[in-house]
């Protein structure tokens, strides 16, 4: 069991490898870096935060379901990090991530980055849940090819972020219910 878990951890390194972002890639690595960036939970939460304060009803109960089902998903991710521990892949980029979460098992971004899609298609208008699902997968390209994450942490991180969207478009009037006074 030992033998065949360290097969895939190999496989796994050898395979997020080939996918790194070369050295004279400088504007593929620049996209990329945006990419890496636009997941971060700050940017998504004080966006939120903004467009609470200037939105009407309609897009506040949308924006207070969504900040309380990324919630809940990092909640989820970080429980699995600190439970499993699993290093960052070496590597020069991404110095803040690398101090203040060592763990990249599941990828936070990914998770987040595919959980605002579930939730945008479910509870935004079409073109908020189209432009989520495409941008999406990006997020977690770049996080593998900048040398942050392993492609496993990646899919695990899209698995998780997507079942608990999931969980959060079941729970939605629980949700709205308990938070209505945002509203």
């Amino acid at each position: 069991m030992k033998n065949c878990l360290l097969k895939i951890l190999n496989w796994d390194a050898l395979a997020s490898k080939t996918l790194h972002v070369k050295p004279n890639q400088k504007l593929l690595a620049l996209i990329l870096k945006f990419f890496a960036h636009s997941g971060d939970s700050w940017f998504w939460l004080a966006g939120l935060f903004i467009a609470w304060l200037f939105s009407g009803d309609e897009w506040r109960e949308r924006i207070v379901f969504i900040t309380v089902g990324l919630v809940i998903m990092a909640a989820a991710v970080i429980a699995l990090k600190f439970s499993i521990r699993r290093p960052r892949p070496e590597g020069k980029w991404g110095q803040i991530y690398r101090i203040t979460d060592p763990h990249s098992f599941p990828s936070g971004h990914a998770a987040r980055s595919a959980a605002l899609a579930v939730m945008g298609i479910a509870v935004g208008p079409p073109w908020f849940g189209l432009a989520v699902s495409l941008w999406a997968p990006w997020v977690g390209i770049s996080r593998i090819a900048l040398g942050v994450h392993y492609l496993s942490d990646v899919l695990v991180g899209w698995l998780v972020g997507a079942a608990m969207a999931g969980l959060a478009v079941l729970a939605k009037p629980l949700i709205l219910n308990l938070f209505s006074f945002f509203i």
